[in-house]
């Protein structure tokens, strides 16, 4: 299938290069980057020597009658100005946030400017159903890095919670904050060094896990998110917990985990007592989990590690790629991560 990267400077853009190069199905056609039109992908990303001699197009340039998919990988709010220019039998999967949301009143608290509406959200193993509902339509909203690891981290266990007290803490690493050049991003800020942001519940995936996990519920669900910036290119390290209103032990809350992800690839509960860990999931569109219950304050806590370029980005837009392509879900994704 030809296919189209719009956005292919960044480093979701440039994860997706990556992916897609070795991808059985999906031909790169056309690599777009607007404001490095004309230049080499290898001088943007030169660890991608597959795309040598290949260079960024601009998007107005795009013959969009010669493509069958299209990513995009473009900043919150510049995805719904283009899409108006994609033939509608086009399959797209979006990364920005653009389509996320069912309530124009959040997007524009959260977001601002314009609403563009909704799409299918991309979160196959969120529920049951999810999955064949992405599978039913041809454009997707790929979720957040933080909301993927967030809300796979707490969905199995929503009838056992008190919904409404959701308390996360999650650290992620810079490639979370996009490519442009920002002084509290350069390493001489961000080695050695922790802090939180959009501190005090103003991150802008709250409202997107909130509308996730509500919809799982069948009940509204409340957030409490800090995020955290860590002193590490990719990652993200959730801790969830929750209050509970059924008491369990550890073992019945794993037992709980363990049959809501039996069947799902990508989501790796780990055996009791080994935790999750970024650098295990590093270059893979794995999640790893793990589970326990504080007896002493009764709550639930969930550990979750993604990458946030990969389940949090270009591989879970790849999955969702496969499905509304009719492909196996795990073509060009069955890949273990890095580690240290």
């Amino acid at each position: 299938m030809k296919t189209a990267v719009i956005g292919a400077s960044g480093y979701a853009g440039g994860e997706l290069l990556r992916l897609l190069a070795t991808h059985p199905i999906f031909e790169v056609t056309v690599v777009s980057a607007h404001s490095n039109a004309g230049e080499q992908v290898t001088s943007v990303h030169p660890q991608l020597q597959s795309y040598a001699g290949r260079r960024f197009v601009s998007a107005d340039s795009i013959d969009f009658s010669a493509i069958d998919l299209v990513f995009l990988a473009l900043p919150h709010g510049e995805s719904a100005a283009l899409i108006a220019r994609i033939p509608a039998h086009i399959k797209i999967v979006d990364l920005g946030a653009d389509y996320r949301l069912e309530d124009a009143a959040q997007w524009e608290k959260y977001y601002g400017g314009k609403y563009a509406g909704s799409w299918v959200y991309g979160l196959p193993e969120l529920a049951a159903g999810q999955r064949e509902a992405i599978k039913n339509e041809s454009k997707v909203a790929n979720p957040g890095c933080y909301a993927t690891s967030i809300s796979l981290g707490i969905a199995p266990a929503l009838s056992v919670i008190d919904c409404s007290d959701i308390v996360v803490v999650a650290a992620s690493g810079t490639t979370g904050a996009g490519r442009s050049a920002k002084i509290n991003l350069i390493g001489s800020e961000v080695m050695n060094s922790l802090t939180s942001y959009k501190f005090g519940g103003v991150h802008q995936h709250t409202p997107e896990i909130e509308q996730a996990l509500s919809a799982v519920a069948q009940k509204e669900a409340r957030v409490s998110f800090t995020p955290i910036l860590a002193p590490m290119p990719r990652g993200i390290l959730s801790t969830i917990t929750a209050r509970l209103v059924k008491p369990i032990s550890s073992e019945q809350a794993y037992d709980l985990f363990s049959q809501h992800y039996a069947n799902e690839f990508f989501v790796d509960l780990l055996p009791q007592g080994q935790m999750p860990k970024t650098s295990a999931v590093t270059g893979s569109n794995k999640v790893q989990v793990q589970v326990a219950v504080d007896e002493h304050s009764n709550r639930l806590v969930v550990s979750v590690a993604i990458d946030n370029l990969g389940k949090g980005a270009a591989g879970q837009a790849i999955q969702n790629a496969n499905l509304i392509c009719g492909l196996s879900e795990i073509s060009g994704l069955a890949l273990d991560g890095v580690g240290a």
